[in-house]
């Protein structure tokens, strides 16, 4: 029982997840660290806006193992750059971690895209 309760929420966690990287959640947040804007841009305000159009969607094409249930972290290539990303889960106010990932009512969360020295 204790396994079908845990599988159950990290199926739910999952979900919240595939939102969150499909930009269907308006409470999530997307971050980019700027050695990773920059690997991909030449610096512009131009470039960078194309880089970050190119990283979202790379994102939402990202594809898991069926064994993970949650798909929290992955990674993929843009431009020939190996692109990693994490999810986290934080409270409403983005003060502490969040008491239940899998309540989206109690939890933000906040998806950073980095390179591997950013790790």
């Amino acid at each position: 029982m204790l396994a079908t309760v845990h599988a159950s929420r990290a199926d739910a966690i999952g979900r919240l997840n595939d939102r969150c990287r499909h930009g269907l959640d308006r409470t999530a947040r997307i971050t980019v660290t700027a050695a990773c804007l920059a690997a991909l841009s030449d610096g512009s305000l131009a470039c960078r806006a194309i880089a970050q159009a190119h990283l979202l969607q790379a994102l939402r094409r990202c594809t898991f193992d069926p064994r993970d249930t949650e798909r929290n972290r992955g990674s993929f290539t843009v431009r020939d750059t190996e692109v990693h990303f994490v999810i986290d889960y934080y409270d409403a106010a983005l003060e502490w971690g969040s008491e239940d990932p899998a309540d989206a009512g109690v939890t933000t969360r906040v998806l950073t895209l980095m390179l591997r020295e950013d790790l």
